[in-house]
């Protein structure tokens, strides 16, 4: 099934809740326009999402991750892909302050350390992305 998403460029928003909310914003004021709809129509946004039968993009965007951190850890070859995602700098002064947030700790943060091992074995990789989608999905 295609999805209005996938002729977007989305980058890896998910990893900021606020971000996400923006987004869950912006796709309520384009769902509005869709219908033809003002906000001072006072419409549910649960009645506008069942006309438009648009999914959510945080959703979306999780799912995606998700699928791409299995293709890529099942990857056979050393592709830079695998090696980017599993790179860690070693030289150098970390910087002041918290940590930046990488692309696969929200993965890590759900599956544990080993979710390269867990993605090679499918069906266990598809178990899990229930739990990942979900936790992006408390501002819904």
């Amino acid at each position: 099934m295609h999805s209005p998403y996938d002729d977007l460029w989305l980058p890896d928003m998910v990893n900021d809740k606020s971000c996400g909310q923006k987004l869950r914003v912006a796709q309520r004021a384009i769902e509005r326009k869709m219908l033809g709809l003002k906000l001072t129509d006072k419409i549910s946004c649960k009645e506008i999402r069942n006309k438009t039968q648009v999914s959510d993009i945080v959703q979306y965007i999780a799912k995606q991750k998700w699928k791409w951190a299995g293709h890529v850890a099942r990857l056979q070859d050393n592709r830079w892909t695998l090696r980017v995602t599993e790179w860690q700098p070693r030289n150098g002064k970390r910087s002041r302050g918290r940590q930046a947030r990488r692309w696969r700790d929200d993965i890590v943060r759900t599956m544990g350390n080993a979710w390269t091992r867990e993605a090679k074995e499918r069906e266990e990789w598809r178990r899990g992305a229930e739990g990942f989608i979900l936790q992006w999905m408390d501002g819904a």
